[in-house]
């Protein structure tokens, strides 16, 4: 793994293409390196994930406005939207997809400098490969470096302090990931993570105050973006370069600026892509943040007894999750009970309350609004605040993945006076937790969570196809979308009719 220094350049400035960051990407994309059988493995595991999430998600409101949006755009030997039959427009497909993953905030996380959801990848890669009947051993190495690219960028440069949404790591690596999977030269994949990251770059207000439906929509979005950017760059079409460093590019005005340098840790040539096993899946459905928190509550809330007893919780933790999630965001909406499921997911003290009492987190049940409602839920709920610790803060950024950690400290005084104090550094399902997440619980997470959506043949089927994925010859990947029971589909709301049909 090699350092890249980066920072803005001024126009007049001798910088030539070899040494821009779009460059770097682009060759680490086009290197036919091998994928490890660790790598491989995960890969599968990830698209698993994938399909239990969109499952779960697949009738709610925004995922069923992403596919009416998708199937108004058939296309002959075209991509697969999630649970349906036919073949659409394949950034579509992906878009439609994409909302489904993302709507339950449910699939896997990357915690450094920023924050990344990296299986957001899949779903376009997944798309352009069923279109253009890629082999599923080229996806599994677009994948590979999808992720491998978001993760690089996750590390080395943060995109929340300067108010710009994560998804702007994403569009980059999905082109990226486009470039490897369909085996395209350096100079096309360049231009295509040029266009990408352009493009794909907004405000984070869409995870700020009142959370609305795009928060689901944003990195789907950004695999659309990202499609359409591959197509262009493949047809000779450049992209405004150089599109981090230049004078008035990305650094310069919509991060640190020009006095700044940024650390991005590419691999070296020849050198295998292993970030994909440095992410980690939920076992709930809620911000990654609030994740070892869920199984902390879970774990006090046997030593408390009468919740009624307690006078105050105080989270100390680190800044990430003090600031985006806790009390220090400053976001009245975060302790509304009319506030959007949204909201409350990106809420560490509205979980923390429903954890306590429930001992359980369900993606569905634990937002209801008649549970968010609950009078004794209200009044826990605003008996909790959060506080910055520098230990938890150095620890959420410490590079050992030993020392690297997401918890908490929590306190609890009671009204007697007494104090109840307890820990946690990871989740129990995070690699270093109590209970890993292997391929069983994959497998287990995918069952749970499609039961009743999609039949028990068609759940066997599916999982026999995805774990042959290495072996898949082109043509044959949309064998890999699980079809949802008809029945289950009538079940969606109905959407009123827009531009598309």
């Amino acid at each position: 793994m090699r350092l890249h220094h980066v920072r803005a350049r001024r126009s007049d400035e001798h910088f030539p293409r070899g040494e821009h960051l779009a460059w770097k990407i682009a060759e680490v994309a086009a290197d036919p390196v091998a994928v490890p059988a660790e790598t491989e493995s995960m890969v599968i595991n990830r698209i698993i994930d994938n399909a239990a999430v969109s499952a779960a998600s697949v009738i709610r409101r925004p995922p069923t406005t992403a596919r009416v949006q998708a199937l108004a755009h058939p296309r002959p030997t075209g991509a697969k939207v999630f649970g349906v039959e036919g073949d659409y427009s394949p950034e579509w497909a992906a878009w439609a997809n994409g909302v489904a993953l993302r709507e339950l905030d449910f699939h896997d996380t990357f915690l450094a400098a920023d924050y990344a959801h990296p299986g957001d990848n899949i779903p376009p890669l997944m798309a352009v490969a069923q279109h253009l009947r890629v082999s599923g051993a080229d996806l599994i190495r677009g994948v590979a470096t999808a992720y491998e690219i978001q993760i690089a960028l996750v590390k080395g440069i943060c995109l929340h302090e300067h108010k710009i949404d994560h998804v702007a790591h994403l569009g980059p690596a999905a082109a990226a990931g486009l470039g490897t999977m369909l085996r395209l030269d350096r100079d096309t994949i360049y231009s295509a993570i040029g266009q990408a990251l352009h493009l794909t770059t907004a405000t984070r207000q869409s995870r700020k105050g009142l959370i609305s439906s795009w928060k689901a929509f944003a990195p789907a979005w950004a695999g659309k973006v990202a499609i359409e950017a591959v197509d262009r760059a493949m047809r000779g079409e450049p992209a405004p370069a150089p599109i981090w460093e230049g004078e008035d590019g990305v650094i310069a005005w919509l991060l640190a600026g020009p006095e700044h340098t940024y650390q991005v840790p590419l691999p070296e040539a020849g050198e295998a892509k292993r970030a994909i096993l440095e992410s980690y899946t939920k076992e709930h459905s809620a911000e990654y943040q609030s994740q070892a928190l869920i199984d902390l509550a879970r774990r006090m809330r046997t030593k408390i007894g009468d919740l009624d007893q307690v006078a105050s919780v105080v989270l100390h933790t680190s800044h990430h999750t003090h600031n985006v999630i806790g009390t220090g965001s400053n976001d009245p909406q975060k302790f509304d009970p009319d506030a959007s499921r949204e909201t409350l997911d990106h809420s560490v003290m509205y979980i923390f309350a429903v954890a306590l009492q429930d001992g359980t987190w369900h993606h569905e049940r634990s937002y209801a609004p008649e549970r968010s409602h609950r009078p004794d839920t209200v009044a826990l709920w605003r008996k909790i605040s959060t506080v910055e610790d520098p230990e938890w803060t150095r620890r959420y950024h410490s590079p050992d993945p030993a020392q690297k950690a997401f918890g908490a400290r929590a306190e609890i005084t009671l009204r007697s006076g007494g104090m109840i104090v307890d820990e946690i550094a990871v989740a129990d399902a995070h690699p270093l937790g109590e209970r890993p997440f292997e391929r069983e619980q994959y497998l287990a997470k995918f069952t749970a969570l499609a039961d009743g959506v999609i039949g028990d043949a068609e759940q066997r089927r599916f999982l026999s196809v995805v774990a042959n994925l290495p072996r898949m010859t082109a043509g044959t990947l949309g064998a890999l979308n699980p079809l949802v029971d008809p029945s289950v589909l009538d079940q969606a709301p109905a959407v009123p009719p827009g531009i598309f049909g």
